[in-house]
């Protein structure tokens, strides 16, 4: 346990289905027009990006709409900006996945700091702090996975250098995150899939962190109750239940991620999303059980908290609170590997990447901001090989 700790949160949740229609009375709070940022596909009007802008009319706020289409990159981020301000919108909306999310962060934060992302983003750019608050943002995620709307940080692609990035600063928390599982109800089981298993990571991730913190720990293991119990439901079973469950789980991995940091399974997601065509959920979850594999078997050497911590993990998971800690621990893969492959989540060569590319990637990943917090030390060789059996 970290003696001392900080811990940022968002100044307000709104969860519940049916929740969304008051995304106008929170957004008239901040003015009258605001930029949609959306990853919609589609004009019917049950898409969420078309509830919500019908909620913000009957309020009488002004929506401008602006698509994201992927992961977004620098080029996406100073679009957003140039929008917002020649629309004279007055604050932000992010409806979708990460992707959305993450793009209406940094958009929101430019728009009241100036400058390019690269000025602010670590490893790739300047690495220059946000002096300003962000204009205002409401988050209103559609899938269960990245926890987006709860972070502090907004991750974005530099395709110039093969590489993802943060800008990370307690100025871009939301002024409000709007959660209401109804809007992820007709996302495709692949995408639930892969979110779903980035939550996971995230939550197993923030739970074993270097910089976790008992505050960090009790969402956490709070949220691998519900993903252990709930995941497999949520998209084999069209569990509207089991769905609301992993919309909180992603919630609660969002809040942890936030204060407590992630690990080698996310400083590998930032240049394997970078260099090749792989969702950045389904990189989580190929690489999670051979990092969780990889971190037990350093920690049998030395670290007997670390396994208490993994065993932990065991528990929640299954739902068993009695398993003593041998069986926790094998519980803790076996439960990871299972759903990987129950989940139909496609291995890493799929999309291009071979044996002769992994030296590169190992080398890139340790530049990642979430290396740092994997909670014990892999050696290159420990990294390449854990990259390997994810192909």
């Amino acid at each position: 346990m970290n003696a001392v700790f900080e811990y940022h949160s968002l100044p307000r949740v709104v969860f519940g289905r049916g929740q969304v229609a008051r995304v106008g009375e929170i957004a008239g709070r901040f003015g009258s027009s605001v930029l949609i940022i959306h990853a919609g596909t589609g004009a019917g009007s049950h898409e969420p990006v078309r509830i919500v802008e019908r909620h913000l009319s009957e309020a009488g706020v002004r929506a401008v709409l602006l698509r994201q289409r992927g992961e977004p990159r620098v080029s996406d981020v100073e679009r957003a900006v140039d929008a917002a301000r020649r629309h004279g919108c007055d604050a932000l909306v992010a409806v979708g996945g990460g992707s959305a999310v993450d793009c209406a962060k940094a958009a929101a934060g430019l728009l009241t700091n100036g400058g390019s992302p690269l000025d602010y983003m670590e490893v790739v750019g300047r690495g220059r702090k946000l002096a300003q608050p962000a204009a205002p943002w409401i988050a209103i995620p559609t899938t269960a996975g990245s926890g987006a709307e709860a972070t502090r940080n907004a991750v974005i692609a530099c395709p110039e250098k093969q590489f993802k990035a943060s800008i990370r600063s307690e100025h871009l928390l939301a002024r409000a995150a709007i959660v209401d599982p109804e809007l992820g109800d007709d996302v495709p089981d692949a995408v639930r899939a892969a979110s779903g298993l980035d939550a996971l990571a995230q939550l197993i991730e923030a739970f074993v962190s270097r910089g976790a913190s008992p505050l960090t720990d009790a969402l956490a293991l709070q949220g691998l109750r519900l993903a252990g119990r709930s995941l497999r439901p949520a998209v084999l079973a069209a569990d509207h239940s089991a769905r609301d469950e992993m919309a909180l789980a992603a919630l609660l991995s969002g809040m942890a991620l936030a204060n407590a940091g992630l690990g080698a399974v996310h400083g590998f997601a930032a240049p394997l999303g970078a260099k090749y065509p792989v969702p950045h959920g389904v990189a989580c979850a190929a690489l999670l059980p051979h990092v969780i594999a990889a971190n037990i078997s350093v920690a049998r050497k030395s670290d007997h908290r670390l396994l208490a911590k993994f065993a932990e993990i065991g528990r929640a998971l299954a739902g068993r609170a009695d398993l003593a800690e041998p069986a926790a621990l094998d519980a803790c893969g076996e439960f990871t590997a299972s759903l990987v492959k129950d989940l139909s989540i496609p291995a890493l060569g799929s999309f291009g990447i071979s044996a002769a590319d992994v030296p590169e990637l190992v080398e890139l990943a340790r530049k990642s901001s979430s290396m740092k917090y994997n909670p014990v030390d892999l050696s290159g060789e420990c990294l390449a090989e854990i990259l390997r059996k994810a192909l």
